[in-house]
Formats: C-alpha cells, sequence, structure tokens
C-alpha cells in the first residue's frame, strides 16, 4: 500500500478539539480537520446520535475522532471536557470554537436571560476553551486557536442584538488573545462566515422571498457551503498561515462589502 504523502496530510500527528461539530459548520470542519490527518474531538450538547455518526464517517474514511459530551453555557462542563481531553488524548495542538446560537427577539422587549444565553454560549465559551487550550499550548509552544464568527461582528442585524454584540465582542477577544499569546507560539484568527447553508438557516433557505431577498446582499448571489469554511478553518490550521495571527478571514461571497 503507498503512504500518503506528507503534503495531504498537513494536520497529520496533531489534535483539534471543535465544539458544536455534531452538525452544520462545525461537523463540516471536523471532517475536514480529520481529512488532512488531525485526531478530531467532537464536542456536542444533545445531538449525540449525529455526533456519533460524524466519528463513524471520520473512522469509515481512515480517519481518528471522538465525541464528548459538553454544553458550552455551563462553566463546569468546559473545565470538565478539558480535563477529560487532556488526560485521554493529550494536549490540544489545535481549537476550533464553532459552538453559537441565535434566536430572534427585538431590542426593547429582550429578556435579559436571553441576552445572558446568547453572551454565555458564543462569547464567554470561546474565553473559557480558549483559555484552558492555551494554558497547554503555551508549555510547548505551539498552538492555533481558530473562532468561528460571522459577518454581524461588523453587520447590524435587527432583532439580533445580543447575537451581533457577542460576535463583536469575539472579534476583540481575539485580538487580544492573538496579541498576548504570538511570543508564547500561539496564533488565534478568526473565521466570519456569511449566508451558509446549514441547519440554523433553514427557516429563510426554504421561503422563496427571504432567500431571493438574501441573495441581492450577496455579490456573488449565492448561498454559500460549510465545506467552505471549512476550508478556510483548514488553511489558518496549518502550517500553511504560520505568520497569521490576530485577522479575521470573511467567508461571506461579498456580503460585507
Amino acid at each position: 500500500m503507498t503512504a500518503t504523502p506528507s503534503c495531504l496530510l498537513p494536520l497529520k500527528g496533531r489534535r483539534a478539539l471543535v465544539t458544536g461539530a455534531s452538525s452544520g459548520i462545525g461537523e463540516a470542519i471536523a471532517n475536514r480537520l480529520a481529512a488532512a490527518g488531525a485526531t478530531v474531538i467532537i464536542v456536542y450538547r444533545s445531538h449525540s446520535a449525529t455526533a456519533k455518526k460524524t466519528v463513524a464517517n471520520i473512522e469509515a474514511t481512515g480517519g481518528e475522532a471522538i465525541a464528548f459530551r459538553a454544553d458550552m453555557a455551563k462553566e463546569r462542563d468546559i473545565k470538565s471536557l478539558f480535563a477529560q481531553v487532556l488526560k485521554k488524548i493529550g494536549p490540544l495542538d489545535i481549537l476550533v470554537n464553532s459552538a453559537g446560537m441565535e434566536n430572534k427577539c427585538p431590542f426593547l422587549t429582550m429578556p435579559v436571560k436571553d441576552w445572558d444565553q446568547v453572551m454565555s454560549v458564543n462569547l464567554r465559551a470561546t474565553f473559557l476553551c480558549s483559555q484552558l487550550a492555551a494554558q497547554s499550548m503555551v508549555k510547548k509552544r505551539r498552538g492555533v486557536i481558530i473562532n468561528i464568527s460571522s459577518v454581524h461582528a461588523v453587520l447590524p442585524w435587527a432583532g439580533y442584538a445580543h447575537y451581533c454584540a457577542s460576535k463583536g465582542g469575539l472579534e476583540m477577544l481575539m485580538k487580544t488573545m492573538a496579541l498576548e499569546l504570538a511570543g508564547k507560539g500561539v496564533r488565534v484568527n478568526n473565521v466570519a462566515p456569511g449566508a451558509i447553508s446549514t441547519p440554523i438557516n433553514d427557516s429563510w433557505l426554504h421561503d422563496a422571498a427571504k432567500r431571493r431577498r438574501e441573495l441581492k446582499r450577496i455579490p456573488l448571489h449565492r448561498i454559500g457551503r460549510p465545506e467552505e469554511v471549512a476550508g478556510a478553518v483548514l488553511y489558518l490550521a496549518s502550517d500553511e498561515a504560520s505568520y497569521v495571527t490576530g485577522t479575521t478571514l470573511f467567508i461571506d461571497g461579498g456580503r460585507t462589502l
């Protein structure tokens, strides 16, 4: 059997943890990193069947993956997750903070609990996961942290003040982490998707009028694919991006133009 050239497995021997990896963009990222040779830790909150299916699909193609359950809204779950991963898998080389949530609510009537829930998953969990991962990464002076942000870090979205604020906060969190960790061998970047064909967007993807409205805002005039976001993550996770830190890569078909 002919060995796979190392250039085709740029992440061979590396350990990557992906939160929110049981569906959508997170699942696509897990698949792409595994195909590049990484051992992937798939983190899910409630969809154990789909997480196990993703693991099975990766293993069926010769990759390595394992699933762990954790609620990103709970600090104790996150700390327990990283303790288990460190014990069973070892220190991480790559962390992808992909878990996120959104729910529509007008600013004037938004309950504090809705604000807190979105902030805890989208921003606080990224801080906690990144801190725990980085504490191990700096010891070996090597590591990559990639956060899945959104075009709504820079574009306002009526009805989603909490979501936009969380993604805007993620931008400065990423830049500050990148600045502090650069001298310690750890790179930090964001990937900001625009309109992507995932289950979270089903409410408008299958509504002809809403879909047409969205397409008018996108210069490339099409909806993106999860695999296109995953390709950007693979680039940033690899040594090809060894001189890239503290930046946001928009995968949006020109939406932010």
